[in-house]
C-alpha cells in the first residue's frame, strides 16, 4: 500500500483507467469478430456495415490512447483488404 497521498491517488486512477481500457478493447474485439464472421459467411452487406462500426471503434480507441494509432491503422488496413477481396 502506498504511503504517499499522490501515490495512493495514482493507484485509484490507474484502476479506473485500466477498467475503461479493458471495456474499450472488449468492444473492439467484439466488433472485429462480427466483421470476421460476416466475411466468413460471404455476406457483403453485413461485412460492410460491420466494417464501418469496427473502423469507428478503432478510431475512438486510438484517439483515447487505448491502442496506438499505428496499430489502429494497421488493423483497419487489414480489414479493408479483406473487404476488397470479397468483391472478387
Amino acid at each position: 500500500m502506498p504511503n504517499i497521498k499522490s501515490a495512493a491517488k495514482r493507484v485509484l486512477v490507474s484502476k479506473e483507467e485500466n477498467a475503461r481500457n479493458r471495456i474499450a478493447k472488449s468492444v473492439l474485439k467484439t466488433n472485429v469478430k462480427k466483421f470476421e464472421a460476416a466475411v466468413a459467411e460471404g455476406n457483403r452487406e453485413a461485412a460492410e456495415s460491420a466494417y464501418k462500426v469496427a473502423v469507428k471503434s478503432f478510431d475512438k480507441a486510438a484517439v483515447k490512447g487505448t491502442i496506438h494509432k499505428n496499430n489502429a491503422a494497421n488493423k483497419k488496413s487489414g480489414m479493408s483488404a479483406k473487404l476488397n477481396a470479397m468483391a472478387d
